[in-house]
């Protein structure tokens, strides 16, 4: 079993979809599910304003589509540090001829909203094109309050564009792209969405799509225009279509309107995440395990840090998946002694108990210090839900 944060589990029915012979990429059933994406994809964004684009490729594909199509050379934008990926986002911002400026905070907490406001008010020339931050960072599994930093934008009358980078949990944690006042989102297909890496998506604003016309990044590959209005599948896709992603993702998409909607799968995940983070409070003890987001409210729906203090995650992660084969995900960047567990996409009860036990079993077989079951906390944080 893999309990990383991404790629996630793909279900059978996605599987199945994508398990086909090629077709048709001219005329017939493949065009008619291209675009039929682009007219289900706002939806997925919240969004009713904003025009979806989709390049193959992973969501740092998507990041460089973002930037091209709005930036120019000479531009500033404001990073808002909270772990690896919003950095990560900015130095290919600055490998493309941008000026990057970090708002930095610790890895340990979100955007700090005071420190974000006061630089604003600073920018008193309204040099600052962009504000580039996460929902959720991968890493650090912190979640960022993108409403109250659309507001904070908005209180101090600052044009800048809101592009937020949703790879890590779109479909898992509540995101309104239109009501949160956010000019750009970017995503990627291997994660909330169920759909093996291979896709990125950018959804456009109005203000995003006036920043178009001025940018002078734009390169042949991602540039918006031959795909905004799309005569032919091809120009969509500016060459050959992702064929059996077109059809997992079709199929993902069906199994999510099935599932009731947005609302029903975030607040499955939110349960879902409670219970692992009722498993990690219990588990909690001086030089054992511990949160790595300090704040309850910042934890993620989609991934969940663990800090390891004086127990050895190697060899935690080793145990479980040579003796139990469970995959968890590594600290990575500056995490250092941590595992991840991945909580997003197509996951139920049995995958997060199961998960959990493994783990608890694991520390048991170590001889590290457990504060109490965190098994018999998630099933506690599970069963009003029963």
């Amino acid at each position: 079993m893999v309990s990383i944060p991404g790629p996630s589990t793909i279900p059978d029915r996605v599987l199945n979809a994508m398990h086909r012979p090629m077709p048709n990429i001219y005329q017939g059933e493949l065009v008619d599910i291209a675009f039929e994406m682009l007219d289900r994809l706002p939806a997925i964004a919240r969004t009713t304003t904003a025009h979806p684009f989709i390049t193959v490729s992973n969501g740092h594909g998507a990041w460089q589509m973002a930037i091209n199509n709005t930036l120019s050379r000479g531009d500033r934008v404001l990073v808002l540090e909270t772990g690896n990926f919003a950095k990560n986002w900015g130095q290919m911002a600055a490998t493309s001829g941008v000026i990057v400026e970090a708002l930095e905070a610790d890895w340990r907490s979100p955007v700090d909203l005071e420190a974000f406001s006061e630089r604003l008010e600073a920018d008193t020339e309204k040099g600052i094109k962009a504000i580039l931050v996460v929902l959720t960072d991968t890493a650090t599994s912190v979640r960022n309050d993108i409403k109250a930093i659309g507001e904070v934008l908005q209180a101090a009358d600052h044009p800048a564009l809101l592009m937020v980078d949703c790879i890590a949990s779109l479909c898992c944690d509540v995101y309104e792209m239109d009501a949160w006042g956010v000019d750009v989102t970017v995503a990627g297909s291997q994660k909330g969405l169920m759909v093996p890496p291979g896709l990125g998506f950018v959804w456009a604003g109005p203000r995003a799509l006036t920043a178009y016309e001025t940018a002078d990044l734009r390169t042949g590959y991602f540039d918006w225009e031959p795909r905004r209005t799309p005569d032919l599948m091809y120009k969509i896709f500016a060459g050959t279509p992702p064929i059996q992603h077109l059809y997992g993702l079709k199929e993902a998409l069906n199994m999510m309107d099935e599932e009731g909607g947005l609302e029903k799968i975030w607040r499955r995940h939110e349960i879902l995440a409670g219970a692992i983070h009722a498993a990690i409070a219990a588990w909690s003890s001086p030089g054992g395990l511990d949160f790595n987001i300090i704040e309850p409210a910042a934890r993620s729906h989609a991934v969940t840090t663990v800090l390891c203090n004086d127990i050895d995650a190697t060899e935690l992660r080793r145990r479980a998946e040579e003796s139990a084969g469970l995959v968890l995900g590594l600290g990575i960047a500056n995490m250092g002694n941590a595992f991840r567990i991945g909580h997003m996409g197509h996951l139920n009860p049995p995958h997060v108990l199961g998960t959990l036990g493994t783990i608890e079993a694991t520390l048991h077989s170590m001889g590290a210090p457990i504060g109490s079951s965190g098994v018999a906390a998630a099933a506690a944080s599970l069963a009003p839900h029963f």
